[in-house]
């Protein structure tokens, strides 16, 4: 049993998670790391908004799994990977929730990039 504190979404910290109508296109080092029509588009109090894209629309074989994590309370604990391209790493550029709470179970199987540890995040 965990005692990590679980909290619900609320007027006072909404959370909607939508499918976004765009592609979504992520590139690092001048490679497309995930290119994907499914990903969704959650949205968190006044942070801005974050896509999450399927797993199998990113190219795993770029991506290290490190031992960082963390945890919040709306959405559960989050794993990270790092990104390797021939220019360097980009440490822990992407996260991951594999058993999100109720809330959010909808990102399950999905993961976020960093806009600041990638070249971009397009929707096109």
């Amino acid at each position: 049993m965990s005692d990590k504190k679980v909290l619900k979404p609320s007027a006072a910290h909404p959370i909607t998670v939508a499918p976004n109508a765009a592609r979504v296109v992520v590139t690092v080092g001048g490679k497309v790391v995930a290119d994907s029509a499914n990903a969704l588009t959650l949205r968190e109090a006044n942070y801005p908004p974050a896509q999450y894209i399927p797993r199998a629309d990113v190219d795993f074989d770029l991506l290290e799994r490190t031992e960082h994590s963390t945890y919040c309370p709306f959405k559960g604990d989050a794993s990270y990977y790092s990104i390797r391209t021939g220019d360097g790493v980009a440490e822990n550029a992407v996260w991951t929730y594999e058993a999100p709470h109720d809330a959010v179970a909808e990102i399950k199987d999905h993961v976020a990039f960093y806009p600041t540890k990638v070249d971009a995040i397009e929707e096109r």
